[in-house]
């Protein structure tokens, strides 16, 4: 029997080609939609995913305000800040908080969502959500992605 030598190549930071991608998420889950974001960000789309190192892409998402929550989470779910002072806790509801900002939600679902370590700032910086459909990186994206 002939043994031939198969070797895995070691993926480095520098071999590492990010990618860009744009989301729309106008009329879509939000759900639903984060967890594919999620998984653009950390990479795991990709066959060279190794959990050490940030292999992700970048993500635009675009259309944030037209992004829908289910049941009457408009209503009921609330957004808790607290600054540390006495009196500095503040809460927001999800309906007001789409109107105000509505990256603030998307942001919040995907930090949630990703894994809560070393890497999670740097795969955050990663995303750019834009409220309506304009955004300054049209020229990133290649003809289908």
């Amino acid at each position: 029997m002939v043994r031939t030598k198969i070797s895995t190549k070691a993926v480095s930071e520098k071999s590492l080609k990010r990618q860009w991608h744009e989301v729309d998420v106008s009329g879509k889950v939000l759900g639903r939609i984060v967890p594919e974001i999620v998984k653009l960000l950390q990479g795991k789309n990709k066959v060279t995913y190794v959990p050490y190192l940030d292999a992700g892409d970048y993500v635009v998402i675009v259309n944030a305000k037209k992004i829908k929550l289910t049941g009457r989470k408009l209503s009921t779910k609330t957004y808790t800040y607290y600054s540390g002072y006495p009196g500095g806790l503040r809460t927001v509801k999800a309906g007001d908080l789409l109107e105000q900002n509505p990256a603030e939600i998307i942001k919040h679902a995907v930090l949630g969502m990703l894994p809560k370590n070393k890497l999670r700032d740097r795969r955050i910086a990663r995303l750019h959500i834009f409220a309506d459909g304009s955004h300054p990186y049209k020229d990133k994206f290649s003809a289908k992605s």
